[in-house]
């Protein structure tokens, strides 16, 4: 090792020291093959970070209180305040700034909470590319057993999905990691197939379209293109220019109640063209909106701050 790292042996003695001083649990053997191992250890030891690193940790750890894994916010908390303990105050004060002025929005509808350990179990098999037998409950409430290859963990939204080959069905399929039931490695390991598709992401997508009812929008918004894309929110190819004020929405949804929010949030005036479903639920929406409001009298709009004092 000295010649290798071009140090001296009291050099290489100092440093394994210093590791395991550091909480690093490191074995040393005697004789013509021994020397010096790292092995696991019962508790993490300290990890040595750079800023970018520390930051980002710190970050993760905040937004991470909003995700749907069942106890990551009770951990996600205590992790950040010992994070935060060990910062340097240059980096705590960054640190601070970003939490401070970082509002995590909870995602749409109640979150389906997934076991952290399923979730590990599930990981692992897909790396070492091994079977995995567990319980499952369908979206109608069937129970079943099922023996799959894991290919990958897509997380999307407030949920986590697994895109596994099943053996006895000889086909891909996608489950919801929040109804799969007391997930177990077989211990067999096998060649991985090749996912039908760009990747396990697009595959998801493209699974639950398919899956669900899904609304194609057509609607004429009376706004530049460069002033709504960024609020909208829309992927490449949704939106087109129509004119120098107005341009074209193509896009689609799986609910309603989505497709009308991305319309009404936009603080332009639009116009919908497709589909009917959405024009009617516009108008449903309008009327329940006007009869929430009546009786009640109208204040004049205030008027925005300039920021000038």
């Amino acid at each position: 090792m000295a010649e290798r790292l071009e140090v001296s042996p009291r050099t290489i003695r100092r440093d394994v020291d210093r590791l395991r001083e550091l909480g690093y649990p490191v074995e040393s053997t005697m004789g013509a093959t021994g020397g010096y191992r790292l092995v696991a250890g019962s508790a993490m030891p300290p990890l040595l970070l750079d800023d970018k690193e520390a930051v980002a940790i710190a970050v993760g750890l905040r937004t991470a209180t909003k995700h749907a894994v069942t106890g990551i916010e009770e951990a996600s908390v205590p992790a950040l305040a010992k994070l935060d303990q060990v910062l340097p105050s240059r980096l705590r004060r960054r640190v601070g700034a970003l939490n401070a002025a970082t509002v995590p929005m909870a995602p749409f509808g109640e979150p389906d909470s997934v076991d952290p350990e399923h979730l590990s179990v599930l990981a692992a098999a897909a790396t070492n590319h091994e079977r995995v037998r567990f319980g499952y409950r369908s979206r109608d409430g069937t129970e079943s057993r099922r023996l799959v290859e894991p290919h990958s963990l897509v997380p999307a939204g407030h949920r986590w999905y697994l895109v596994a080959y099943d053996t006895e069905r000889d086909d891909w399929r996608t489950f919801r990691v929040d109804r799969v039931r007391e997930p177990r490695p077989t211990g067999v390991r096998v060649a991985p197939w090749r996912l039908p598709d760009k990747d396990a992401a697009r595959y998801v997508q493209r699974t639950l379209y398919s899956l669900a009812p899904t609304y194609e929008v057509v609607a004429t918004l009376h706004a530049p293109l460069a002033e709504v894309a960024g609020r909208l929110g829309a992927t490449p190819g949704e939106l087109e220019p129509i004119d120098e004020r107005r341009c074209r929405l193509r896009g689609r949804a799986d609910t309603l109640e989505w497709l009308a929010f991305r319309l009404t949030a936009l603080g332009c005036e639009f116009e919908v063209h497709e589909p009917q479903e959405l024009i009617d639920y516009l108008r449903a929406l309008a009327d329940r909106a006007t009869r929430g409001t009546r009786g009640r009298r109208r204040r004049p709009l205030a008027q925005p701050s300039s920021g000038r004092q």
